[in-house]
């Protein structure tokens, strides 16, 4: 008998930045998949859609619904991509046809697809995956490597004018910081910008997938930009010692530490610069079979 290739899900947790806000995370995961969505901050004048607190969140969970229900170890992904950024797009759109393009919902994500023979990361935006294999390497996964870095670029740039994260009204407040961050935001899933899932089903054509070599049993961490900051911005683990961490003590104390790090140690973004002191976070910990 051929055994296909698994994945157990170990762990999962999705905590918001701000309790008295919606969070725009959201994961699923079914036999053949495990994945994260990221719904990003709306820079919309109103909320547009009324149901799940924000319409970033509304995307992510109309993503996270079709890929957990669809998904299969035969699913073309793109495939499924494409359909359910349709069906938001008329819903979004029938009612609501004059809204800005800045204001359009979209979100990132990261998924972690088992098909018959082996595994593939599937991406787009900053969502990531974090792999560590049975010898103990380990490797980062995500459709945007650059991301990372020049988001802490343009957010020093915000702060050094501002003073730090919450002054002045935060990111959104601040006229010129509100201006650039939706420049950027209308050059998403237009040629020469980048892809994200949303009401543009082209996205669909543009996802970003890598095969994950995997053999024998390996562990990973599946998880939006928040939670990934333990690494790429703090520094407080590499790769591999984030996947142990979560595989010896669990999700939970690690979120803890990322929350002191964002309002104890560095709550204005002197040190580490970011546009806002915390983030959704939203992590799954996994074992893979191959």
């Amino acid at each position: 008998m051929t055994i296909e290739p698994g994945i157990l899900i170990l762990d999962a947790v999705s905590d918001p930045g701000n309790p008295e806000k919606p969070n725009d995370d959201r994961f699923g995961h079914n036999q053949a998949c495990a994945f994260v969505i990221d719904g990003a901050t709306g820079l919309g004048d109103r909320q547009f859609v009324d149901v799940y607190g924000s319409d970033a969140a509304w995307i992510a969970a109309r993503f996270a619904d079709g890929f957990q229900r669809q998904i299969t170890r035969d699913t073309e992904i793109s495939s499924v991509a494409r359909t359910v950024s349709v069906e938001a797009r008329k819903a979004f759109l029938d009612s609501n046809p004059h809204v800005p393009r800045y204001a359009w919902p979209l979100s990132a994500f990261a998924m972690l697809h088992a098909t018959h023979t082996g595994f593939t990361f599937f991406g787009l935006g900053d969502s990531c995956i974090f792999l560590l294999q049975e010898d103990g390497s380990a490797s980062f996964h995500t459709a945007i490597p650059d991301a990372f870095a020049r988001e802490q670029a343009n957010a020093q740039s915000h702060i050094a004018r501002t003073g730090g994260i919450t002054r002045g009204g935060g990111a959104l407040g601040n006229a010129e910081t509100l201006a650039a961050l939706r420049r950027h935001r209308e050059s998403q899933n237009t040629v020469g910008g980048i892809w994200t899932l949303g009401l543009v089903p082209e996205a669909a054509d543009h996802l970003v997938s890598e095969t994950l070599p995997v053999k024998g049993k390996a562990h990973a961490i599946i998880c939006s930009d928040g939670f990934a900051d333990l690494v790429v911005l703090y520094a407080a683990y590499d790769a591999a010692s984030l996947v142990r961490t979560a595989l010896d003590k669990g999700l939970a104390p690690m979120i803890e530490e990322l929350r002191r790090l964002e309002r104890q140690t560095d709550p204005e973004g002197l040190r580490y610069p970011r546009f806002k002191q915390s983030d959704d976070t939203t992590a799954i910990v996994v074992e893979l079979t191959a």
